[in-house]
C-alpha cells in the first residue's frame, strides 16, 4: 500500500513540477539548482563534521621484544587442561 502511494506521489510531483517549469521556468530552475547544490554541500559538510569529531584509531604498535603472545589455540588448550 505504501509503495502504491509513493508511485502516485511521484507521478503527481512530476506533473506539478512540469507545470511549474512550463509557467515559471527561471524561478523553478533556480530553486532546483539551489536545492541540488545545497544537498551536495550539506553532504560534504556532514562528512567533514564526522571526520573532525571522530577520534583517530589507536596506533598499531610493533612488537619490540622477541616474546610472542600465546595463540588462541594454546589459550584454549590451557583452559581445557585446568
Amino acid at each position: 500500500m505504501i509503495g502504491v502511494l509513493l508511485v502516485i506521489a511521484g507521478i503527481v510531483g512530476i506533473v506539478i513540477y512540469g507545470l511549474l517549469l512550463w509557467n515559471y521556468t527561471v524561478i523553478v530552475l533556480a530553486i532546483t539548482a539551489f536545492v541540488g547544490v545545497a544537498a551536495i554541500l550539506g553532504i560534504v559538510a556532514w562528512i567533514g563534521w564526522t571526520m573532525a569529531t571522530t577520534p583517530p584509531p589507536p596506533p598499531i604498535e610493533a612488537e619490540a621484544s622477541g616474546e610472542e603472545k600465546p595463540s588462541e589455540e594454546s589459550k584454549a588448550g590451557e583452559a581445557k587442561s585446568s
